[in-house]
C-alpha cells in the first residue's frame, strides 16, 4: 500500500482550498469600494478572479494519451481483477436532472479488503460537455480534506475550467467519502462544532494540552458515535480506489483528473495505485508525501507567513493601509492584534467574540487570492482602528461556511480532522510537540501558534492512523502534470517541485504568482499549458515558467 500524502494538523486547522463556500446570511460589513469588489469575489469563490500575467516559455511538445470513453476498464484494485468488486465496477449509473446539471450517485465498498462488508454511495454531478460530443469524464476534486466536488461545480467553480475544456469534457463533480452527501462524516452538534472552532488553547501549560486534548477527545467519540464504521475508512488511499470505480463507471478506460492542493494527494495516490490507468492528470497546487507531519506544519506556516509579509508590503504601498512603518513592523502588528484577540476577545456586532483562532481564519482566508487583499485592508482597519472584529468574524465565518443562525452548510471541518487522522498524524509526545513549536517560531513567528500542538488532535481518535509519509512515484504512469504557485501559503511551491521530482512522468509548471493554486486564476500561460495538454495531449515543457 503506497504512503499518504497528509495536510498538516495545526491546532486551527489550516484553510481548505479553494471551493465555492456558503455565504452567511448575515449582512455584509460596511467597506470600502475595493473591498467590496474583493469581497464580492471571495463570497462567490475564492481565487475566481484571473490576473494576466506575460511572459512564459514555449512548450516542448510531447505527446500524452487520448482518454477513452467507450468501454469500461476490468474490475479491481492496483490492476488485479477480482470478482468481490466486479459489482462495484460494473454498475451502470442513472442520471437524473437536477437544474442544469445532471446527477447521480455510485455505490463504493466502505472496506476494500473486505467489499462484501458494506458499501456506501458517493454522490456525483455532471455538466455535459457543451459541444454534446464528449470525449470523456474529467472529474474534478477542489481540495481539502472535506471540500464538496459536486458544490464545486454546481455553484460557479467550473468556471475555473477553461470554456474550451468544458466544451469538449463532461465536467464531473464528486464528494469523496465522509464529505457532505457521500456518507459524510457525522460529530457534533453545532453547538459544540462552533464552540470548538472559536477555542484558543493555551499550549504553554499543561494543563492547557490536556484541555485541547480532551476537546479532540469528545470530538472523536462524537464522529465514532454518529458516523460508525466508515470513520475507519475515510483515508486517502481508499478515496483514490473509489476514484477508479467512479472511472469505470463513467465508461472511461483512463482516468482524466483535475485535482486543487489536497486533491493532488488524491489524485498522486491513484497514479501510484493505477499508474496503468493514468489517463492525463493536472495536480494543481501539489502536496510532497514525502514529508512528515511536523515537516508539513512547518513549511505551511512558512507559506502563510511568507503570503501575508506579501499582503503587508502591497497594502504599506497603497493608500489607507491600517499597518505603519516597514514591513516588518507592520507584521508585528498583525502578530499583536492576533495576541490581543487571545488575550481579550474583540467584540462584534453580532455579539459573539472574535477570538484569535477566528481572526486567523478571517486573515488566512483572504491570502488564497491576492485579488482578495482588499478585503483583508478593510478587516484589519476596522479591528485595528475600531477594535472592532465584526468583518474579521464575518470572513472566518464564510471560510467556515457558518450561517447566522449557528448552522454550518457543510462537514468540512469533521471530513478534514478524520482523513488527516488516518492519514498519520503529528507526534502527540508533549517534549517534541514543544520543540517542533520553537522551530516553528523561528520560520513564521506570526502565525507559529497555528501550526504547533497538532498532534493533540488525533492522539486519541477512534481509529489508528493507517499511512506514514513516504514518496509515490507512479512507475509507468503516463505524463503528469504539476502544478506549483511560487508564494502560495497553503501548499508551498517547494511542494509542487517535490511531487513532480518523485512522480516519474511528473512535468512541472511554475506560476510566478501569489495565492493558492493556478489554473483557472493565474495567467494564458498557465491556461494553455493545461488546455493543450488536457484537449491536445500536449505535455508541457518540465520546468515551464508562466
Amino acid at each position: 500500500m503506497p504512503s499518504r500524502s497528509r495536510r498538516a494538523l495545526p491546532t486551527v486547522p489550516a484553510p481548505t482550498p479553494p471551493t465555492v463556500p456558503a455565504a452567511p446570511s448575515a449582512p455584509v460589513p460596511a467597506s470600502s469600494s475595493r473591498g467590496s469588489r474583493s469581497l464580492r469575489r471571495l463570497t462567490a469563490l475564492v481565487g475566481a478572479a484571473a490576473v494576466l500575467l506575460a511572459g512564459c516559455a514555449t512548450p516542448e511538445k510531447h505527446q500524452a494519451p487520448v482518454p477513452a470513453a467507450s468501454s469500461s476498464a476490468e474490475p479491481g484494485v492496483g490492476g488485479a481483477p477480482t470478482d468481490a468488486l466486479a459489482p462495484f465496477y460494473e454498475q451502470t449509473l442513472q442520471w437524473t436532472a437536477c437544474g442544469d446539471l445532471q446527477c447521480t450517485t455510485a455505490r463504493v465498498p466502505i472496506d476494500y479488503a473486505d467489499p462484501a462488508a458494506g458499501s456506501i454511495d458517493l454522490a456525483l454531478n455532471r455538466l455535459p460537455a457543451s459541444s454534446g460530443e464528449a470525449v470523456g469524464s474529467l472529474l474534478v476534486n477542489p481540495g481539502g480534506p472535506g471540500a464538496s466536488g459536486v458544490e464545486f461545480v454546481s455553484a460557479g467553480g467550473s468556471e475555473r475550467v477553461s470554456e474550451r475544456v468544458r466544451d469538449r469534457y463532461d465536467l464531473v463533480g464528486f464528494d469523496p467519502r465522509g464529505v457532505q452527501s457521500s456518507a459524510p462524516v457525522t460529530c457534533l452538534d453545532d453547538a459544540a462544532k462552533d464552540e470548538l472552532l472559536s477555542r484558543d488553547f493555551d499550549f504553554s501549560t499543561d494543563a492547557g494540552i490536556e484541555e485541547a486534548r480532551a476537546a479532540y477527545r469528545a470530538l472523536g467519540e462524537a464522529c465514532a458515535e454518529n458516523t460508525g464504521s466508515l470513520l475507519g475508512h475515510v483515508d486517502t488511499v481508499s478515496a483514490a480506489r473509489d476514484l477508479d470505480v467512479l472511472r469505470a463507471a463513467l465508461g472511461d478506460e483512463s482516468l482524466t483528473y483535475l485535482g486543487y492542493s489536497y486533491g493532488t494527494s488524491l489524485g498522486a495516490n491513484y497514479a501510484e495505485l493505477f499508474p496503468d490507468r493514468v489517463g492525463r492528470l493536472v495536480l494543481d497546487g501539489a502536496l510532497d508525501p514525502r514529508l512528515d507531519a511536523a515537516e508539513v506544519g512547518r513549511q505551511q506556516a512558512v507559506g502563510f507567513e511568507n503570503a501575508l509579509r506579501a499582503y503587508v508590503e502591497d497594502c504599506q504601498g497603497g493608500e489607507s493601509c491600517p499597518l505603519t512603518g516597514s514591513v516588518d513592523e507592520g507584521m508585528a502588528q498583525v502578530a499583536e492584534l492576533l495576541d490581543r484577540a487571545r488575550r481579550n476577545p474583540l467584540e462584534t456586532e453580532s455579539g459573539r467574540p472574535l477570538t484569535a483562532t477566528l481572526a486567523f481564519y478571517g486573515i488566512a482566508f483572504t491570502l488564497y487570492d491576492d485579488a482578495n487583499w482588499g478585503v483583508l485592508t478593510d478587516a484589519l482597519t476596522q479591528a485595528l482602528r475600531g477594535d472592532d472584529g465584526t468583518f474579521l468574524l464575518y470572513i472566518a465565518d464564510l471560510y467556515n461556511e457558518r450561517n447566522e443562525d449557528g448552522s454550518f452548510a457543510s462537514n468540512k471541518t469533521e471530513a478534514f480532522t478524520a482523513v488527516n487522522c488516518l492519514d498519520g498524524a503529528p507526534s502527540s509526545d508533549p517534549a517534541q510537540m514543544s520543540a517542533e513549536a520553537a522551530q516553528v517560531r523561528e520560520v513564521a513567528p506570526t502565525v507559529a501558534s497555528f501550526f504547533s500542538y497538532g498532534g493533540v488532535v488525533c492522539q486519541d481518535w477512534p481509529y489508528p492512523a493507517s499511512g506514514s509519509a513516504g514518496p509515490l512515484t507512479a512507475p509507468g504512469a503516463a505524463p503528469i502534470v504539476v502544478i506549483g504557485t511560487t508564494n502560495d501559503p497553503a501548499t508551498p511551491y517547494v511542494w509542487a517541485q517535490g511531487l513532480a521530482e518523485q512522480l516519474e512522468s511528473g512535468v512541472l509548471v511554475t506560476w510566478e504568482g501569489e495565492g493558492h493554486t493556478a489554473y483557472g486564476r493565474s495567467n494564458d500561460c498557465v491556461a494553455d499549458a493545461v488546455d493543450g495538454y488536457l484537449l491536445e495531449g500536449t505535455v508541457p515543457e518540465d520546468g515551464l515558467t508562466c
